[in-house]
């Protein structure tokens, strides 16, 4: 009977050892996974900062400085090189695009139309009239496009022998992006 009960007791401690030997080997595969999940998150971390730093550097940020006594905003971007530039006027202005040689956006272009449509109230008024503006800017060695809806904020003031001017004061950014429609559509909500 003990070699009996001795094969018994080898079995069990082979059973044991096998136990033993799977245990490690579920533990190796544990380590192996989570080694290679954390490599993955980190390449897709470096993946996502990299994205939102290019997004960010493509991004344009107007600003806006009056110029010629509020006949003129000049347009700059402090990160970009701005090349050219679009201004599309809403469609019931009756204005066409301008697109200056230098970027920026003069009043003699819709001074006439706008006081037209202000005219028969008081002589000092404000508001603002929604424009798209398009730029073409270089970012690094890359041209690249951008458009945005913008509200150019005007004054006018009464004169004492000639009428009304128009004053521009400012540009606030409304949305990115746009288009024509969207531009009528904010210009019959802001509509003087």
């Amino acid at each position: 009977m003990s070699d009996a009960s001795d094969r018994a007791e080898r079995r069990r401690w082979l059973t044991v050892a096998e136990l033993v030997a799977v245990a490690g080997v579920v533990i190796a595969g544990l380590t192996w996974y989570t080694g290679w999940s954390d490599r993955r998150a980190d390449e897709d971390a470096r993946r996502s900062a990299a994205t939102s730093t290019a997004r960010e550097r493509a991004r344009i940020d107007l600003k806006a400085t009056v110029a010629d006594d509020g006949r003129t905003l000049t347009l700059a971007d402090p990160r970009h090189d701005l090349q050219d530039l679009v201004v599309t006027f809403p469609r019931a202005l009756g204005v066409p695009p301008q697109r200056p040689v230098e970027t920026a956006i003069d009043a003699d272009r819709f001074a006439d139309k706008l006081l037209a449509l202000t005219d028969g109230g008081a002589d000092e008024r404000t508001g603002r009239l929604p424009v798209l503006l398009g730029v073409r800017f270089w970012d690094g060695d890359a041209s690249r496009t951008a458009s945005g809806l913008y509200d150019v904020v005007w004054r006018t003031e009464g004169r004492m022998l000639r009428g009304r001017t128009l004053r521009l004061e400012g540009l606030r950014l409304r949305e990115r992006g746009g288009d024509q429609a969207r531009l009528d559509a904010a210009w019959a909500r802001e509509k003087p």
